[in-house]
């Protein structure tokens, strides 16, 4: 009885988990999972991020993509996920314009280069709890590209932070995914605050370490840097 109770709670456990396998955009996915997304580590697993300061921070990518996503500068994107994303938590986004002379398909996104575009608050639910966006579905929220993001090849970057036991340091979850795409008919915008992957979060980070029995949900603080919207 005892095994199969284990067994019971680590399929319980895996179902609980998520990936993020293909970039929908303008309501059109991409052909196949892992062509224009980079396949993440956890492809197999399922399993979070735990420590936010830990490379994997930035793409947890296992291998680069073939493909590059054509993304008009206004579009809207998001992602399917292999499973709920049951967990309450924001869901961020973020891009890195990728340096010329390097491509898409084998730039690293490392350096002060990532800015954030979209993230979501919480609100409170029936019973008291506090709730986010796109919780419980099988695709991630939508983002729209700013219209005044300059044009050229980048990495999208998506992450959603589990919450549900990060009361307890380096026990937020992230789940995360980049996609290679390339932005055309941009602006002249100047994104920002730029910052680095890893490096923009720290274990303690407000947003990170939190007790979401303890506040409101106005006084949740997304982690990262300022939402730059064109």
């Amino acid at each position: 009885m005892q095994l199969i109770a284990s067994l019971l709670l680590a399929a319980a456990t895996a179902q609980a988990h998520y990936t993020f396998p293909r970039l929908v955009v303008n309501g059109v996915a991409e052909e196949k999972d892992w062509s224009v997304t980079r396949m993440t580590k956890n492809a197999q697993s399922k399993q979070g991020i735990e420590n936010p300061t830990s490379g994997d921070i930035r793409c947890y990518t296992s291998q680069t993509a073939a493909n590059v996503a054509t993304v008009p500068a206004g579009s809207t994107v998001h992602y399917v996920s292999t499973q709920q994303v049951n967990h309450p938590g924001p869901t961020q986004y973020y891009l890195a314009k990728v340096p010329s002379g390097s491509s898409a398909t084998k730039w690293d996104g490392s350096g002060a280069v990532w800015f954030k575009f979209h993230t979501e608050m919480p609100a409170m639910d029936k019973n008291k709890q506090l709730t986010w966006p796109g919780q419980n579905g099988y695709n991630t929220v939508n983002a729209t590209i700013p219209s005044s993001t300059p044009s050229g090849e980048y990495l999208l970057r998506v992450e959603h932070i589990a919450l549900h036991m990060a009361m307890q340091a380096n026990k937020a979850q992230f789940y995360l995914a980049c996609s290679q795409i390339q932005i055309t008919g941009g602006g002249s915008g100047t994104p920002g605050p730029l910052v680095s992957l890893p490096g923009a979060y720290k274990s303690t980070d407000p947003g990170i370490l939190v007790n979401l029995n303890a506040i409101q949900p106005s006084a949740y603080q997304p982690p990262g840097p300022a939402v730059w919207s064109g």
